[in-house]
């Protein structure tokens, strides 16, 4: 361990205690004393109390002023203790302060659900297994769309400032405007009317643990943010106004293997050993760059009327570099190559060469999202109230990942250089490599050009038939110096919703509630790309000298340093020229769609309580419809004769209606002893991608794949949707026992049970491709040019999508909240919270469901007393399907290894200080993956490594000022 290491670790232990903001595990539809009993979704955030909210026996004062994680936790306590569904939450300290810099940070922590790190932060949310493309989610309590490729919501783009609060429902009620199959995310954000005057400035330093490799990139980032919130004309206005600004960096030694080859040695000892086939590694660095504005206007002129209008927009940016190498790690095939073997793997080998692919592949992703809403609040009677809400959402995204391709010179050409020989060592982090035979540092020796012949979907392209071409021995399939994926999607949805809420005097009939919801929504993909050729062909040439950035560094892997140039404005300027993908690729236009899904959905929902000799009873029981009618469009593509793509337009759709009964039944048994039960029937509508009527039939020019004779490893593919799929369905049951014995210490212990009725699976079969094959088109060359290969076999894999899978879900969550002062005076500030889910699912046919970990961990140790707050968390959770941006701009399937992440966190609030001016400052210090914990993925079968990333440990410093 190095002194730098052992400093990190010191300082991670003197903040053993590191602070926690305000976030607790919660329970979320308040019936007694709900500000509306029959609309959950539309209630204010958590911690949030309306004016109007009638008094219980229990209930807290109108005006509660939470400073710090203690006074959180009782009010968490409170309201999980008092509500009728079972959900999690995390609210905001004070206007803008959530206990993390974005909502998936705090998201991640909270009980039965669990963070998935993507690019070295933490992205997506699996609540009860289910990752986030079945969890709905709403943005106060309208259905949210994302900036993803899917449903799914990407939560690190919400900053912490603009939220006040975020519920997760496990339970369902039938007024929730957004279901899924795992839950439901609520965010909310300020309420001016219920909060108190202030104006609160915060600042952030950023600083990656990890340097930098890429000498064009800073592993140092900030934030900025300004929070308002004010009443005016005699409390019957409200404003508040957030505006944020952040740019976070991340730095990622990347690595990963194209596979094993149990075939490549076919003699010796070693015979028929799993050996590495091929590998990629890479220094990657990337900054995330997002400005966001919020704001909420409020008018309430009298107690019978409330109108409130809500804005959100955000503008992102993430843009970054991956330079290393990619390229066949080919031994011999008598074995002689081998250097170590365990077992039936070998560990250690030196190649027979390759000559090396440098890439530098730089990424490009902007978007932006706007979400404006309006709700109107009328007291009709005192027993009848009515509400109208309104909302559109609008989004998009334009991903662009490019490739440029450099190393000893281009291929097919007689100056090209030497094959690189390396020896590498299989390891738990990677592929270490030793004695390469060729180094890439030097300018002078590195040409811009494609070292291999991948270029084979360029035959059609005439202009690269040239004289000089033809004197040079080469011809399109050296032509391929780079290549541009670009996705681009956009996205709207419009919602309507009315309804009415009668409340009942003097019966165990408290209230009920009776909505009808309208929603127009639509998602379209335009999938491009652009194989690129340099303006040196058929030659090739240095890099250009105003493009030169210096090295990278790679020695973590072992391979030295490596030339750095701007490739992203060598891409955009006219170095390249372009040849468009589409008219060459077929699934570029099969992987082109739009889903448009109309969507109306009526509810009746009934609060009850009632009061018997053994108990308190309360809780809902309602019925929601979701009445659909889904319709896509795309192509079906693929490669005529005249070697150009034919694309023939497309339309599919499906109507279908689901009736989804909902129950949620609590027993206060008094004491502090609840008892609660629920049932229902839940739904997560059918993937987007899914959802694409489109297909392709597509031929893989590789070598390796031309040659094999394995359908399932060959060159032939082809890929289609189902625009008739029907929703994910799910009938799921929970349990749950609750003791709360302060009003700040609990502990409860529940377990569910969802029997999955219809799953949609991605399925393939073996079929023959003989009569899409062109002689002459579909084959491949050999890396000089010399050697055509033709396809091994006409057979290959043909993928689609079909619903009527079914399987079985099932855990237990377990969970506490301990404050040790009870424990004795002298432990009084410290406390520790805790969970503990055991989820055991799987689907009919032996495959896991996505974003399912078996265990999932969560342990807090704070303290906070006289100003001074920290805390020290950990997140274990074990080994889970996930998925990434494959080839082509399409997404493929990934299996996660568990990881541990450590986070801790130090401060102290002027607010006691007695010092005037320092009143309203807050100072903290944050440390992120304190144990350095890589992201590594392996195969499901055999457990070996198919990809590390290791990001480093990450630090922040972060200053908040209440002004007023």
């Amino acid at each position: 361990m190095t002194s730098r290491h052992k400093l990190a670790c010191s300082t991670a232990a003197l903040a053993l205690l590191a602070a926690a903001s305000a976030s607790a595990q919660t329970a979320g539809t308040t019936v007694v004393p709900p500000v509306d009993p029959a609309a959950p979704v539309t209630q204010p955030p958590v911690g949030d109390q309306s004016d109007t909210a009638p008094a219980t026996d229990e209930a807290p004062s109108e005006d509660i002023v939470v400073t710090g994680l203690r006074a959180s936790l009782e009010r968490a306590q409170s309201l999980k203790r008092n509500n009728s569904s079972v959900v999690e939450a995390v609210s905001a300290e004070d206007i803008g302060k959530l206990p993390q810099s974005s909502v998936a940070d705090s998201l991640g922590r909270l009980a039965g659900l669990a963070g998935e790190r993507r690019s070295g932060r933490i992205s997506g949310i699996s609540v009860r297994g289910f990752r986030e493309d079945f969890v709905g989610t709403t943005l106060n309590g309208r259905e949210l769309i994302g900036i993803g490729d899917n449903r799914g919501v990407e939560y690190d783009l919400y900053p912490a400032e603009i939220v006040s609060a975020a519920v997760v429902y496990k339970t369902p009620d039938a007024a929730l405007t957004a279901m899924g199959v795992g839950g439901t995310v609520d965010i909310r954000t300020v309420r001016p009317l219920e909060r108190k005057r202030a104006l609160i400035a915060n600042g952030s330093f950023e600083q990656n643990g990890q340097p930098s490799r890429n000498p064009d990139f800073s592993n140092r980032g900030y934030r900025f943010a300004l929070s308002y919130s004010d009443k005016f004309a005699n409390d019957t206005i409200g404003v508040a106004l957030t505006a944020a600004t952040t740019s976070s960096p991340v730095q990622n030694e990347f690595s990963s293997v194209w596979g094993y080859d149990d075939g490549a040695i076919a003699s010796g000892p070693n015979a028929g050993k799993q050996v590495v086939s091929g590998y990629e590694a890479a220094a990657r660095s990337r900054v995330l760059k997002r400005n966001t504005l919020a704001g909420v206007v409020q008018w309430r002129p009298d107690d019978k009327f409330t109108a409130t209008v809500d804005a959100l927009y955000i503008d992102f940016a993430d843009t970054g570099i991956s330079r290393g190498f990619i390229e066949q790690l080919a031994v011999a095939s008598d074995g002689s190559g081998v250097l170590s073997a365990d077992g039936d793997l070998v560990t250690s080998a030196r190649t027979t060469g390759f000559n090396s692919v440098l890439r530098s592949d730089p990424l490009d992703k902007q978007g932006e999202l706007f979400v404006i809403g309006g709700n109107f609040e009328y007291a009709a009677t005192d027993n009848l109230d009515l509400k109208l809400d309104l909302s559109r959402s609008t989004s998009s995204k334009n991903d662009t990942r490019g490739e440029s391709y450099s190393g000893l010179g281009r291929a097919g050409l007689s100056t090209q250089g030497p094959n690189t020989i390396r020896e590498w060592t299989y390891t738990d982090r990677g592929l270490m490599f030793a004695n390469n035979s060729q180094s890439f540092d030097n300018y002078a020796a590195v040409k811009l050009a494609g070292p291999q012949s991948w270029g084979g979907s360029l035959a059609p392209i005439t202009e690269l038939d040239t004289p000089a071409a033809r004197a040079a021995g080469i011809g399109f399939a050296q032509a391929q110096d780079g290549f541009v994926n670009s996705a681009l999607f956009d996205e709207y949805l419009n919602s309507a919703r009315i309804e009415a809420t009668y409340r009942f005097d003097d019966s165990f009939l408290k209230s009920i509630n009776v909505a009808l919801r309208y929603s127009d929504h639509e998602k379209s993909k335009t999938n491009q790309g652009f194989f690129l050729t340099a303006e040196t062909y058929p030659s090739d040439g240095p890099v250009p000298e105003d493009a030169r950035r210096g090295v990278a560094d790679l020695s973590w892997a072992g391979l030295g340093n490596v030339v750095a140039y701007d490739a992203l404005g060598l891409i955009n300027s006219s170095f390249y020229r372009r040849w468009d993908a589409g008219s060459l690729e077929p699934d570029r236009l099969g992987d082109t769609y739009s889903i448009r899904e109309k969507v109306w959905q009526p509810s009746i929902k009934a609060d009850f309580e009632v009061q018997t000799d053994f108990a308190r009873i309360f809780g809902n029981v309602g019925v929601q419809g979701l009445i659909t009618d889904q319709r896509g469009t795309g192509f079906t593509s693929l490669v005529a004769s005249n070697l150009r793509v034919q694309a023939t337009p497309i339309s599919d759709g499906a109507k279908y209606t689901r009736i989804l009964p909902s129950m949620n039944v609590n027993f206060d048994l008094g004491n502090g002893h609840t008892l609660r039960f629920a049932a229902s029937k839940v739904v997560s509508r059918p993937r987007i991608d899914f959802l694409n009527p489109g297909s392709s039939v597509k031929f893989r020019n590789n070598v390796a794949e031309v040659t094999s004779t394995d359908p399932e490893r060959g060159p032939w593919l082809s890929t289609g949707g189902n625009a008739r799929l029907r929703p994910y369905e799910a009938n799921q049951a929970d349990l749950s026992y609750e003791y709360y014995f302060a009003s700040d210490g609990f502990v409860s212990a529940s377990t569910f049970y969802k029997k999955l009725t219809n799953w949609n699976v991605q399925n393939s079969t073996i079929r023959d491709y003989t009569e899409f094959y062109i002689p002459g088109y579909h084959r491949a060359v050999s890396s000089d040019g010399q050697t055509v290969f033709t396809p091994a076999t006409f057979l290959g894999v043909d993928t689609t999508y079909t619903g009527g899978l079914k399987g079985d879900v099932k855990g237990v969550e377990l969970q506490a909240s301990v404050p040790l002062r009870l424990l004795t005076g002298a432990l009084d500030g410290f406390g520790i919270t805790g969970s503990a889910a055991l989820t055991d699912g799987q689907l009919d046919n032996g495959s896991d469901i996505p974003g399912l970990s078996a265990r999932v961990f969560q342990g807090t140790a704070y303290f906070e007393k006289y100003g001074f707050s920290a805390r020290v968390s950990a997140n274990n959770r074990s080994s889970w399907l996930s998925e990434d941006r494959g080839g082509s701009n399409t997404i493929a399937p990934l299996n996660r290894a568990g990881q541990t992440l450590i986070d801790a966190q130090i401060g102290y609030d002027f607010a006691g200080s007695g010092i005037r001016y320092l009143e309203g400052l807050r100072i903290s210090l944050q440390a992120m993956n304190l144990t350095n914990e890589r992201d590594t993925y392996r195969d499901s079968q055999t457990g070996l490594f198919l990809r590390n990333e290791q990001f480093g440990r990450n630090f922040m410093a972060n200053l908040t000022y209440a002004i007023f």
